[in-house]
């Protein structure tokens, strides 16, 4: 139905239900909703239809880290951290936002390691999971994500980094006998490490100190290579819950071992005065209302 204005009987929007909202809204434009009972307009910034009965957009804060890639199998390099992203946005009250939690990426087998899962909040650009670090077979390299995967100890290719999210794997590509060390996997601070000599595994890259918590917490560093040990097969060691960190490579003679998990994602939610917000674990410090997300959910904040 198109707008009517009437000098008696005011502005008649156009009507609509839910179901059978325009199909591709533009900013601003309203209409009444005869499901809801409301007028509600179309907000580009969140791509939610606001009902007129809400407030409008409150400021808060966000760190979004995507879960870490897998360490590599055999003489691995070591997986890559998630995707790292952090700043400011709006929020319009009483909308439900969907929150995604990452999980940590694992490794197959004696093989190249696996990604992690994205990570994301509402529709704000999305944190990408890390990169596998790569194995010892020939022509397997690292893969790319958040942060890219180590180079496996005899040579394999680096995974490559996003941009304004996290950096690429270490190479070892000039390291060679006794022991083949890994590369590093990339973190959101710095490339992962290339290995020093033939005997040390590559350093994965630093990851990036946040204190939207209350507490200054490092997040999504990457993990280190692994080495051709003379001591035996070893299995890397999985990266710590809710860091987005990369997981250490695996170490071996043989054929066999397998790269460590990467550790899961995580999203922080905070802003100024007492709690107003619903959603994963709340907690408070310093003034601020703070909601804690270590697994998909949504948040709303109420009016």
């Amino acid at each position: 139905m198109p707008v009517i204005i009437d000098g008696t009987n005011g502005i008649q929007n156009s009507t609509w239900t839910t179901a059978g909202r325009p199909a591709s809204p533009v900013a601003g434009q309203m209409g009444y909703n005869s499901t809801t009972g409301y007028p509600e307009w179309y907000d580009t910034t969140s791509a939610n239809w606001i009902q007129f009965k809400n407030g409008t957009p409150y400021a808060i804060s966000y760190l979004i880290v995507a879960g870490g890639g897998s360490g590599g199998g055999e003489v691995g390099g070591g997986g890559g951290a998630g995707g790292l992203l952090a700043g400011t946005s709006a929020v319009t009250t009483d909308v439900a936002y969907t929150v995604l939690v990452g999980a940590g990426g694992v490794c197959p087998g004696a093989a190249q390691g696996g990604n992690g899962g994205n990570s994301s909040f509402g529709t704000l650009t999305v944190a990408i999971g890390g990169g596998g670090g790569g194995t010892s077979s020939a022509g397997i390299t690292a893969l790319s994500g958040g942060s890219g995967g180590g180079s496996g100890g005899f040579g394999t290719g680096v995974g490559t980094g996003t941009a304004g999210q996290g950096n690429a794997g270490g190479t070892a590509t000039s390291i060679g006998a006794p022991y083949y060390p890994g590369g590093g996997g990339g973190g959101s601070g710095g490339v992962g490490g290339t290995p020093p000599n033939s005997s040390t595994r590559g350093a994965g890259g630093i990851g990036t100190p946040n204190s939207i918590s209350g507490s200054t917490v490092t997040y999504a560093a990457g993990g280190e290579g692994g080495l051709y040990s003379a001591l035996g097969n070893s299995n890397g060691t999985a990266a710590p819950a809710n860091t987005g960190n990369g997981g250490q490579a695996a170490s071996a003679t043989s054929a066999g071992p397998v790269g460590g998990a990467g550790g899961s994602g995580i999203v922080i939610i905070s802003y100024a005065g007492s709690q107003r917000g619903t959603g994963g674990t709340y907690s408070s410090s310093g003034g601020n209302s703070i909601h804690t997300f270590t697994t998909s959910g949504t948040f709303t904040y109420t009016a």
